[in-house]
């Protein structure tokens, strides 16, 4: 009876589809299933970067685009006037500035702590070790979480009453105001994003491990070559792809730092020394009364063109490693 009805089913299904075959043609049938896929993407990716794009040559503080006037570069201009880049305080946009240079600051330190951590994760969860599978998923388990989840987490783990500070009276050290003082709060923003992502560039590395062959292994073994050797000669050769595809994500990611330093920082303090790149463009236009969606676009288009070419970059330095 159930094998009937699903014949039924598929009977439905399938007239229409080689009725659509016939119509369009085999060699066409690919764009027909891939268009409604292609339709979101360009409703919800292309088409705010398109709007975007305009509001960027547009002034005022009014919404919608027609009730906005044209004013070419302005935007562009005003943000990239200063006159010494070293100093955000001479820039005329002194918090985008600062913004750029926290957000550098932390694009080093995050994706050299996250790409050693993932790739020493990942060797380590390669070998034949007790319950191998439970600790793969432990430190993917972050992943799931939502950053303002996490963020909220480590707020209650670093405050003055919160369980790190309790752990250290325990030892008989004096509390800390983590996250009201610049280093110790700048230093655990990595943190929380090394913690936070590790798990899923972990998971690349170990895919682009599990797939280097075996025989490899065994003949470096014949030759007693040393672990040192066979890691710099064998293991990190052959996952060069993954750690460039590790290394590009990465600094995408980093780039947009958000939610969860947000968060634990309460918008990006103490003071300014957790501003961030977005946490500039979100204040620009939500954050303040003022509704600068020009300049917030501006910077949005800024910040695009430069994840565009170190992209880019980084693709083509990939492709002379493949050659």
């Amino acid at each position: 009876m159930i094998g009937r009805l699903a014949g039924l089913l598929m009977g439905i299904v399938e007239a229409p589809i080689n009725a659509l075959e016939g119509f369009m043609g085999r060699k066409r049938m690919p764009y027909l299933f891939l268009a409604p896929n292609l339709i979101l993407f360009g409703i919800f990716t292309f088409l705010p970067i398109a709007i975007a794009a305009g509001y960027a040559f547009t002034g005022g503080t009014e919404l919608f685009v027609s009730d906005r006037p044209f004013v070419g570069f302005d935007n562009f201009r005003q943000l990239l006037a200063c006159e010494d880049y070293l100093r955000p305080g001479s820039c005329r946009e002194s918090l985008f500035w600062t913004a750029i240079w926290n957000t550098l600051w932390f694009v080093a330190f995050n994706v050299a702590a996250t790409l050693l951590a993932a790739l020493v994760t990942a060797l380590i969860l390669n070998r034949a070790i007790a319950a191998r599978g439970f600790f793969r998923a432990i430190f993917f388990y972050p992943v799931l979480l939502s950053p303002v989840v996490i963020g909220l987490i480590w707020k209650w783990f670093l405050d003055r009453n919160g369980l790190l500070n309790a752990f250290l009276q325990m030892l008989g050290v004096p509390p800390e105001i983590f996250l009201l003082d610049v280093g110790w709060s700048r230093f655990f923003v990595v943190v929380v994003s090394v913690w936070f992502h590790m798990g899923f560039y972990t998971l690349i590395l170990l895919a682009g491990l599990q797939a280097i062959p075996k025989d490899l292994y065994e003949a470096a073994a014949i030759d007693a070559a040393s672990a040192r050797r066979t890691l710099l000669r064998i293991t990190l050769p052959l996952l060069g792809p993954n750690l460039l595809v590790v290394l590009i994500l990465l600094m995408i990611r980093s780039v947009q730092i958000f939610d969860e330093a947000w968060v634990l920082t309460n918008g990006g303090g103490p003071g300014t020394a957790n501003s961030f790149i977005v946490q500039y463009i979100y204040q620009m236009a939500f954050g303040s009364d003022l509704r600068l969606f020009g300049l917030a676009s501006a910077a949005s288009v800024l910040m695009g063109l430069v994840l565009l070419v170190l992209t880019l970059i980084q693709l083509r330095l990939g492709r002379k490693m493949e050659s």
